[in-house]
């Protein structure tokens, strides 16, 4: 039927969103057979393969899953065209923001190309929710003008979610939250290579974190570093590592924080060739995806015990460095980790600008 009607109404464009839904490889229904699912997506080849390209009718479609489509939809004749939408860059982002802005009336702090600064990775929806939530912040303080104020604190709802004061801590909780983000943040601010804190925060947000530490990248990134990865790696364990040096002790709530770190240097010794031990090879292959046309097999492991067992060793030992180099650092800058802490009890929350005035009073 929608064939039928796109013929009566030439020329105009079929839109198929979430094609996925419809549109997965066929024999992947672990209960065999054929569902609905796969009787539509046979009707939905038959009439792209009887269809007529000189009617003027275009036939579009968008997922998000593309590696899990079926490959007959990629063939010639059919989804043959296909275009990669990446994460919006700075330019995007600000030209989205001046879309979803121009109803919205804005104080005369607010910047845009600023804003668009602070949220690199953000896509349109997050951009639009960020908008719509700043809007909304401005009304619950009776302003009729979204200020950057709001902005920034929505975007601090996007990325850490929505503040939990509800949720009382016990003094020592609330001290050891406190010594943990103070150490992420004094790691941070002592790597070359990491994002600049701009806010530590001990008021649990979302479903899980008590406390966090937002770091804000100042430009759109395609490439990482060896050195890098390993700053990244130093500032995640930053945390732990001030737990145990203040308490002698270590809490559950690194947990987050030491899975990223393993599959951190994972990627590092099985991906992207940077062991010195095991040297530039890498060990997993990248997930098929038919439809960018690259990747093998994937999933499988194909190397032997012994060279798993060197996978796991230097895992192990890229993190057990970084521990002590985190260590180091945080022993000579114990001062200035307890002056944070203290302030994170007192205030909660600790922005950049407190942040850069007490690191000046215990330079490293």
């Amino acid at each position: 039927d929608l064939f039928a009607q796109a013929q009566q109404k030439a020329p105009c464009i079929i839109f198929i969103d979430e094609l996925d839904a419809l549109g997965k490889a066929r024999g992947m229904n672990p209960m065999g057979g054929h569902d609905e699912r796969e009787q539509t997506l046979n009707q939905l080849l038959v009439e792209m393969d009887g269809f007529d390209t000189q009617r003027g009718i275009i036939i579009m479609a968008a997922t998000n899953r593309p590696e899990i489509l079926d490959p007959a939809l990629l063939r010639p004749g059919r989804f043959d065209r296909q275009v990669v939408l990446d994460r919006p860059d700075l330019k995007g982002r600000e030209k989205i923001l001046q879309v979803h802005t121009k109803n919205v009336s804005m104080g005369p702090d607010v910047n845009l190309v600023e804003i668009a600064a602070r949220t690199a990775g953000f896509v349109g929806a997050d951009l639009a929710n960020l908008v719509n939530e700043a809007a909304l912040r401005a009304a619950r303080r009776g302003s009729e003008k979204v200020a950057m104020q709001d902005f920034d604190e929505a975007a601090e709802r996007v990325v850490a979610g929505l503040e939990r004061k509800s949720r009382v801590m016990n003094p020592v909780e609330k001290e050891t939250v406190a010594y943990h983000e103070a150490g992420h943040a004094l790691v941070a601010e002592s790597r070359p290579n990491a994002d600049r804190v701009t806010k530590v925060s001990i008021i649990p947000r979302g479903v899980a974190a008590l406390g966090y530490t937002l770091q804000t990248p100042t430009e759109d990134r395609y490439l990482m570093r060896r050195a890098e990865l390993l700053d990244r790696i130093d500032v995640l364990l930053g945390g732990r590592v001030a737990e145990e040096i203040v308490f002698g002790d270590i809490s559950t709530g690194a947990q987050n924080d030491l899975q990223r770190v393993t599959d951190l240097a994972r990627h590092m010794v099985t991906q992207y060739g940077m062991s010195e031990t095991l040297g530039l090879v890498t060990f997993e292959e990248p997930r098929t995806n038919p439809f960018l046309n690259v990747g093998g097999a994937g999933g499988g492991r194909e190397y032997s015990e012994k060279t798993a067992q060197a996978i796991d060793d230097e895992i192990r030992a890229i993190v057990a460095d970084a521990r002590e180099r985190v260590r180091e650092t945080l022993t000579k800058r114990r001062a200035a980790l307890d002056a944070l802490a203290k302030v994170l009890l007192e205030k909660e929350v600790v922005d950049r600008q407190g942040l850069e005035a007490l690191l000046a009073k215990y330079p490293a």
